[in-house]
């Protein structure tokens, strides 16, 4: 039997089969052919998932496909050094051999790599994100679209019963107040019209017109049975804790509902649960999202005489009522007509941002079914028919006061923002104008207003092929069923878009799996939502979103930037070993720029603690103002492809300079005889050329790492809106404290490898230099030139390309809603598939 619990579980026991699918015919067989196909592949899955190349996160298959490509990479290095000295088995020669090999291998990238994600994972917990999913780390950057609910994510989570309409006797307006659980605070105002349309504060409560609690229930028996709807059927509990504070809990909404009765001593407590109760409950039916509607049956002690008390989704109710108290006392049947009247009157105050709620109760006569009692309830079917509609209740949930700067900085960032929510389409559409999804609906036209919202039951309408034909996807949805919300991630996910959604109850769990990065509520979230979700938000909050795609996109930044780094210093290396093979000595065996201890120096020691520095470094300034990277690019994009070869070309060509201006230039030219072994007379030259080749290279990747702050910008103006244009550098260089004593101790520890005795001539192979510091300072200048020379060019050539393709930071915002004026502008019929004109 199909439940709608049963179908959740089991779309989370779901798993994929490790076995490919044999694609079969119509008819369901398929040729020998197909089926040795789907084994190839399949063993084919299992060799990758064995070298770790198909498994893992994104970045982590990358990086391991990475460390395969540099594996081989290093074999070919050693094989070509070997060749070069004609395969001799002499020590040093082999250990070169090794050196050169692991010069390709970026040893501390794993370190680097763990440590910068904890740190991240470290500071989303301070920004009240909790990481349960590694993959959604890297995920994070790469989100283009966000669907979010409304209660307690955009909004506050804290309603207020603002308005009630009960058809006989007008409006009741209830005033500000600064606690919304306390029924003594708030003015009470009652008008005899209905409510008009307008915005929340179009008529706020005076406090002069206030009218006490017990003058408005004189002679109000209409207004009476409303509120013991709102007080009854209810479970939340609002009374004084032992302070003499107020205090509640329950849902928001059910709160706000026994806040609202309470004010008139309608309290659920005093009336079915106190010492003098005189009604108690007999039967419950829990709120459906399918029905929309939760009934309660309470039976009076004195009489026995039972009462079915009804609330929900206004449209769900109405259609449950047969009658209406329409005059004071008089009930009439409830008539197409003033079922349309009582829409209007909904309109209105869902325009004001207001949740409305419908309320009904009837007599239940046990003669016209089975008697209700707590062992055996009536059918649901037969409870919530032929009932009495009592009025409309109108609650506020404020928007909270970060969201609409939260969800114009998604827009700056190249992030759509979709509301799916449960309200009315009139109230989705005011609170998302106060948020900023929607613009001002008075300066659109009709067509593209309802392109942007739609009710759910609109949405499923369309089949998917449909919905893959639509020009855009909706930016709210009213009236979301969890279904719904499955789709709108499949319509989203099959036009390439990476999408995160926050969901809180049992019902979101299956598009909380589904989407690429699901979001849970850690305050109102259930404990089913949580596990399914990806991240954790401690704090409920929208801009908690924000935090953590910022935080994703800063460690996506700055893992590049740190393999960025690492790889370039390989390059480097690599071609000054394979390159200083043309030095040749006396034997004819090639006199290494390098030597084995230096290379693994540099590998070990020079480069690993600037790596951690740049995995710490804070967001660029400009991070939300760019469009979200494609998760299927990656970290290895085409420019970092470029900047790491143009990095590692230009330190190498700069180390062999270094070892050619000392040995050639400035030197003799003798390259002596067995200078790869031992320090002699004859191979001091050599040793000198080492060692000015070892300090500049060290040199190279510590200044290359200060340059690596900002891939883009300029060392000397990596903050452009400054004030200090001269000295802003100085203060960018100690704002990462690791990165700033890493680079120093970089420099410290190169002096002792230069002038300690034994450890230069026999672990080093170098001596001490003098004269040869000015080749380091003129080769470190022309590195510095270099590369901001390249980062000038690379400037000029995104600034051009990105005004080409209309990404500049204004044009992203404007993206937003962009896509639905365009859509207008350039369809004057609708494109919409047939069947549905209405959207």
């Amino acid at each position: 039997m199909y439940t709608e619990i049963g179908s959740i579980a089991q779309s989370l026991r779901k798993k994929d089969s490790k076995r490919r699918p044999v694609k079969r015919r119509d008819d369901g067989t398929a040729s020998p052919l197909v089926h040795a196909q789907a084994w190839i592949l399949t063993v084919g899955d299992f060799i990758g998932h064995f070298l770790g190349v198909n498994v893992g996160t994104p970045l982590q298959r990358k990086l391991s496909r990475l460390a395969i490509l540099l594996f081989w990479i290093a074999v070919v290095c050693a094989i070509i050094v070997l060749a070069a000295n004609e395969f001799s088995d002499r020590t040093e020669v082999i250990i070169y051999a090794v050196a050169t090999g692991l010069s390709m291998i970026p040893a501390s990238l794993i370190v680097v790599l763990t440590i910068t994600m904890a740190v991240g994972t470290k500071h989303m917990v301070q920004r009240n994100v909790i990481v349960r999913n590694l993959k959604s780390l890297e995920a994070l950057g790469a989100v283009t679209d966000i669907c979010s609910d409304k209660t307690g994510t955009l909004t506050q989570g804290k309603m207020v019963a603002k308005k009630a309409w009960i058809p006989s006797r007008g409006t009741y307006s209830v005033g500000v107040s600064n606690n919304p659980f306390d029924p003594t605070i708030g003015a009470l105002v009652h008008s005899a019209n209905p409510p008009a349309k307008g915005s929340a504060d179009s008529d706020e409560v005076s406090e002069s017109d206030s009218v006490a609690a017990s003058e408005l229930l004189k002679d109000n028996a209409d207004f009476e049975a409303f509120l013991k709807v709102a007080s009854l059927c209810n479970v939340a509990r609002v009374h004084k804790n032992n302070e003499g504070q107020w205090t509640a809990v329950g849902d928001p909404t059910e709160i706000a509902l026994q806040v609202f009765a309470s004010r008139f001593d309608y309290n659920r407590h005093d009336i079915a649960g106190g010492e003098g109760a005189t009604s108690k409950q007999v039967s419950e039916y829990p709120f459906d999202s399918d029905v929309k509607k939760m009934s309660v049956i309470f039976e009076d002690r004195q009489s026995q005489a039972q009462t079915i008390y009804t609330k929900g989704a206004v449209e769900r109710v109405i259609d449950s009522c047969v009658s209406i108290v329409w005059d004071k006392g008089e009930t009439i049947d409830y008539s197409d007509s003033l079922k349309e009247k009582t829409l209007e009157v909904m309109e209105a105050l869902a325009s004001q941002g207001l949740r409305v709620l419908a309320l009904a109760s009837r007599d239940y006569d046990a003669r016209n079914g089975r008697r209700a009692s707590r062992d055996g309830p009536p059918p649901r079917e037969e409870i919530e028919r032929d009932l009495v509609f009592r009025g409309l209740i109108g609650l506020y949930d404020p928007p909270r006061p970060e969201s609409a700067t939260a969800v114009k900085r998604c827009h700056r960032a190249g992030i759509k923002v979709h509301m799916l929510t449960g309200d009315h389409p009139e109230t989705a559409s005011a609170i998302a104008k106060q948020v900023n999804i929607l613009p001002d609906m008075s300066k659109v036209s009709a067509k593209v207003a309802k392109s942007m919202v739609m009710t759910a039951k609109e949405f499923d309408k369309y089949s998917d092929s449909e919905l893959d034909q639509l020009p855009v996807l909706p930016l709210v949805i009213a009236r979301c069923a969890p279904n719904t919300k499955v789709r709108m991630i499949e319509a989203l996910r099959r036009r390439d878009a990476f999408m995160a959604m926050t969901g809180d109850g049992v019902n979101d769990s299956p598009s909380l799996k589904i989407a690429d990065v699901g979001i849970a509520m850690g305050m109102a979230g259930s404990d089913v939502a949580k596990d399914a979700a990806d991240i954790v938000l401690t704090d409920d909050n929208f801009a908690s979103i924000l935090n953590a795609i910022e935080e994703g996109r800063r460690m996506f930044d700055n893992i590049q930037k740190f393999i960025l780094h690492l790889l370039a210093e390989n390059i480097a290396q690599a071609c000054t070993l394979l390159i200083g093979l043309a030095f040749k000595d006396s034997t004819g065996l090639s006199v290494f720029p390098l030597a084995p201890v230096q290379i693994m120096w540099v590998i070990m020691i020079t480069s690993g603690m600037p790596d951690m520095g740049l995995g710490l470094e804070i967001a660029a300034p400009d991070i939300l103002e760019r469009p979200p990277m494609p998760l299927k690019v990656g970290i290895f994009t085409w420019e970092v492809c470029c900047d790491m070869l143009a990095y590692g070309l230009w330190m190498a060509s700069l180390c062999l300079s270094s070892f050619l201006l000392v040995v050639y230039a400035f030197g003799d030219g003798n390259l002596g005889e067995g200078c790869n072994t031992s320090y002699s007379e004859q191979c001091d030259t050599v040793f000198r050329a080492r060692a000015t080749t070892f300090v500049s290279l060290t040199w190279f990747a510590l200044f290359l790492a200060w340059e690596m702050v900002n891939m883009r910008r300029s060392f000397f103006r990596m903050q452009p809106k400054t004030k200090r244009p001269f000295t802003q550098w100085m203060y960018d260089v100690w704002r990462n404290p690791f990165l700033f004593w890493a680079v120093i101790a970089g420099f410290v520890t190169i002096f002792p490898t230069l002038y300690i005795p034994v450890l230069n001539h026999d672990v080093f192979k170098q001596t001490g230099i003098s004269w040869e510091w000015g080749i380091v300072f003129v080769e470190a200048v022309l590195f510095f030139s270099g590369i901001e020379a390249w980062k000038w060019g690379k400037r000029i050539f995104f600034r051009r390309r990105a005004r080409k393709m209309g990404q500049t930071s204004d044009d992203l915002e404007k993206r937003a809603y962009g896509d639905f004026f365009d859509w207008s502008e350039n369809n004057s019929g609708t494109n919409l598939p047939a069947g549905n004109e209405k959207i």
